[in-house]
Parts: C-alpha cells; structure tokens; sequence
C-alpha cells in the first residue's frame, strides 16, 4: 500500500443516492459547485494576470499600482472559499487518515462519519459567523485602508458564501452516509 487511495473510503468521493430529496440535493450542489469551480478557476488566472501585470507596470515602467494586491486577494480568498465545498465532493480536504488502514471498513465509515459530523458543526459556526461579519461591514459600509478603498463585504460575502455551501456539502455527505448506513444495517 503506497498510497491511501488504495484504502477503502478513503480518496473516493462519498455516493450520494441517485433518487430521493438526498439524490436532487447532491445533484444540485453538484451543479453549484462545477460552476463556481470554473469561475473560480477564472479567478485564479485573473490573480495571476494582475499580480504579473503589477510587477512588470511596478519595476519596468516604474508606475505605482495601488488595487492590484487587494484585487488579488478578493480574488483569491473568492476563489479558496468557494471552490471548498467542490473539494469537499471530491474529499479532497486534508485528513488524518492514518487509522482508516488499521480500521475495519464498518468502523472507518463510523470514524467518517464522526468526523463529517464534527467538521460540519464547526463549518456551520463558521458560516454564522461569517454571516455576522458581512453584516457588520455591510451595515458599517466597511473599507479596506488603502487608497482604492473597496468595500470588504465583497470578501466577506464570498466567504460566506463558501462556507454555506461547504457546511451544506459535509451535511449532505453525512446524511447520505447515514441513508446508506441505515439501508445496509451492518
């Protein structure tokens, strides 16, 4: 064994039923995800367009750039939020999967399961959170401090959004899990 995609239930994405309200959610949030996994791709190429324009418009042409480091970010932290929930599909998050070897395949799902329920309350307290901060800035009419000065609940609204629908993926993924734990009675 090389690597964990050997191990069962490990590197492969969770099946979530074909039919059902489980099965129109998943394929809903399938849809969601694949589009904003392009645009967010879309972003990350913007970034890298505008971080190399702004080093060559910075040390050739010796023209000051002021929004190309917070356009990048925006971009950037729009694109690592909302491309969560697509790696979550995929279970490409980074896990500690050192047991799921030593485990038999009846307890790994329980450990899979215990720990999707884990990471979606923790998600699910983020996103609230993160509710509360695009409110705060909205409300507040909150800026950045730098001279082009673009409002934060640009950030902070794709953040919010990202962590909603990565909550609402793990608790797909784990009532799924439950369905098929349930259906199976091991």
């Amino acid at each position: 064994m090389s690597h964990g995609f050997e191990i069962e239930g490990l590197a492969k994405p969770p099946e979530i039923p074909a039919t059902g309200l489980i099965g129109a959610l998943g394929r809903l949030m399938e849809m969601i995800n694949t589009a904003i996994m392009f645009l967010s791709s879309g972003a990350l190429l913007a970034a890298s367009l505008i971080l190399c324009s702004s080093v060559f418009l910075r040390y050739f042409l010796k023209i000051p750039t002021d929004w190309q480091d917070e356009m990048s970010v925006f971009l950037l932290v729009g694109a690592t939020f909302m491309c969560a929930a697509y790696v979550q599909s995929q279970r490409g998050h980074i896990g500690i999967e050192a047991l799921a070897g030593l485990l038999p395949p009846a307890v790994n799902r329980v450990r899979l399961m215990f720990c999707d329920l884990a990471s979606g309350l923790f998600c699910a307290f983020f996103s609230w959170k993160s509710i509360l901060l695009l409110h705060e800035a909205w409300v507040d009419g909150q800026t950045t401090s730098s001279a082009w000065a673009p409002p934060l609940w640009i950030p902070y609204s794709l953040m919010t959004i990202g962590m909603i629908l990565l909550t609402l993926q793990i608790f797909l993924q784990l009532f799924a899990a439950f369905v098929r734990k349930e259906g199976n009675h091991d």
